[in-house]
């Protein structure tokens, strides 16, 4: 049965999925992917879970395609790198049931701390890449790469891109289709990647290459679309939507099967047109490709390395036409900032008022480096704040961990940080780390995790116990305390810095966003106590400011009455609301 429903990219994926009769999913949330597992896990035929880190999703997600199903693992760009072990060789090993890999990649980096071209991963792992366009092609292009993967016994590749993932479209949308279990047979000689054995696979990825190729030229992923012979434009994924809008009359060769390149198709689209250019966000990989053939193509000279293309890009630097839109009043920029009633903005006071140096980690809790906090000074992947804080005392020396933390998130703790820990400890660091616990995956939209009692479907799952593993790695000092208590908190953190051994601190409070149960009636300012000293303002509540006077006044519409900026305030004029 087929009908027609408006989806985004995101949720095109996860129903090309379900109708390509995929049995496992495993993932890690990251935007711009998340909304595709957590639609994925809706279907009750498909077995869905959080892993607690990508390179985990992977081995689970190969692990049920060599056991026979369609399996499917989905990450955004950077978590393709904690994956890159297991992903690299799968290509070697290959697979039984279909392994379609999403890379959620984020030019222009609405959410992330890097823009890097995971077009490469396709080229370096020697597996085949497919980009769709639209959500209908999302959708369309599962099924397709799940056909590809299969006939030629290889993980697929499918980028998407920020654009894609959230944008939305009609698409057609159909029933599932079961996939018989295919025969689990041992074969060491194909599995078991020991020295002997991979020697003889690389043979087989470097034949497969050459079949792949084949492909490329053959698949109508790849097609033509011949207009003006005047201009011919190389493109793919999303940018293809930009360049029909931007440039109609010009010839366009569409790459939905983006690696391997099909040389014959662009050698021949290349002699069809008086002028070629490639159209490509971030790095100039195609253009690379086909200059190295000794065609003539135009690319990066008219498009950044960094940050997104867009339609009026296009326009103006091929076609010289920059149809510029009215000037508008700009609208004032506004900084994110932690939200009211944050758990993390206690202890995020405490390091700042301490003046300790803060080693920083991936979550929502980032945004403890920003004003008037200031309190992180590096930040670099999933779990590194451990390994920072240990490598600055290895180069400094043990008196200058007395004035340093590292923190990290509850679930970014059980994604990459437990090994820092075994380190700290296993080499006999003096440092501090605080697990910032409010009992969940905040930042991508309040995903459960390992110590959250919930699994991907929502049903209940053993809770991992964070102090028991602490300790189990050898950390003898562990204390828990609640973040909103600026003197437990402030106490707790003295005691620690000063300790002769890795210590750690958790500081536990539920995201305020998790149980409106927490949330209470707004404080207000007496304003007869208050001086305007600014003392309330130091924690960075978006919900405080000053009125005409220079007096304090606080949003009541947006207040949670969480009680930090009464404990801040050195006249008591912040006092409770009825």
């Amino acid at each position: 049965m087929m009908s027609k429903v408006l989806l985004t990219g995101n949720e095109a994926v996860a129903r090309g999925a379900y109708e390509a009769g995929v049995k496992v999913l495993s993932a890690y949330p990251g935007t711009p992917s998340t909304e595709i597992p957590e639609n994925m896990a809706k279907y009750d035929e498909i077995y869905a879970e959080w892993a607690p880190n990508e390179k985990v999703a992977m081995e689970v997600a190969i692990g049920a395609a060599v056991g026979g199903v369609r399996s499917m693992v989905t990450m955004k760009h950077v978590g393709v790198n904690v994956a890159a072990d297991p992903l690299f060789t799968s290509s070697y090993t290959g697979i039984n049931g279909g392994l379609v890999i999403v890379s959620a990649d984020d030019p222009g980096m609405h959410s992330s701390q890097d823009e890097q071209d995971n077009r490469y991963y396709a080229r370096f792992a020697k597996i085949p890449m497919i980009e769709p366009a639209d959500s209908q092609e999302c959708l369309d292009f599962v099924k397709e790469a799940y056909e590809i993967s299969e006939k030629f016994d290889t993980p697929v590749f499918m980028r998407m891109t920020t654009r894609v993932c959230h944008s939305q479209s009609l698409v057609e949308v159909h029933d599932r289709k079961e996939q018989e279990l295919k025969p689990y047979v041992k074969d060491a000689s194909k599995y078991v990647v020991m020295p002997a054995v991979a020697r003889k696979r690389h043979a087989v990825v470097e034949q497969r290459l050459l079949e792949l190729q084949k492909f490329s030229e053959e698949t109508s992923l790849n097609r033509v679309e011949m207009n003006s012979k005047e201009v011919g434009i190389i493109v793919s994924g999303v940018l293809y939507q930009y360049v029909k809008e931007a440039l109609p009359e010009a010839s366009i060769l569409k790459l939905g099967f983006s690696w391997p390149l099909p040389r014959k198709k662009i050698e021949a689209f290349a002699a069809s047109v008086k002028d070629l250019y490639v159209v490509e966000e971030l790095d100039p990989l195609i253009e690379q490709e086909v200059k190295s053939w000794g065609i003539a193509i135009s690319g990066k000279e008219h498009f950044p390395r960094c940050g997104e293309v867009f339609t009026e890009m296009i326009r103006q630097e091929i076609a010289g036409d920059c149809l510029q839109c009215k000037e508008e009043s700009a609208a004032v920029g506004r900084p994110p900032v932690l939200c009211p009633g944050c758990p993390h903005r206690g202890i995020f006071y405490v390091l700042s008022k301490l003046k300790v140096n803060v080693t920083g980690d991936i979550g929502c809790y980032s945004l403890g480096a920003t004003p008037p906090l200031n309190a992180m000074d590096i930040i670099i992947c999933m779990g590194a704040s451990i390994g920072l804080a240990h490598g600055m005392e290895k180069a400094r020396g043990k008196e200058f961990s007395k004035h340093t933390v590292a923190v990290i998130g509850d679930s970014t703790f059980m994604h990459s940080g437990i090994t820092g820990i075994i380190n700290a400890v296993y080499n006999q660091s003096n440092i501090t780390v605080v697990i910032m616990d409010n009992r969940i995956t905040a930042m991508t939209g309040h995903q459960d995790n390992p110590t959250t009692g919930f699994n991907a479907k929502g049903e209940p799952a053993p809770i991992v116990d964070i102090e028991g593993i602490c300790r189990a790695c050898g950390v003898k000092r562990v204390q828990v305390v609640d973040p909103a208590d600026i003197e437990a908190t402030m106490k707790a953190v003295k005691e620690e810095l000063v300790a002769e051994e890795p210590s750690v601190i958790i500081t536990r409070r539920p995201c305020i966003l998790l149980d409106k149960k927490q949330m209470k009636p707004a404080f207000y300012i007496n304003k007869e106590k208050c001086t305007g000293c600014g003392m309330c303002m130091k924690s960075g509540c978006p919900c405080i400011g000053k009125d005409e006077n220079g007096k304090a006044e606080i949003n009541d519409s947006t207040c949670v009455g969480c009680g930090l900026c009464m404990q801040l305030c050195p006249f008591g004029a912040i006092e409770k609301g009825e």
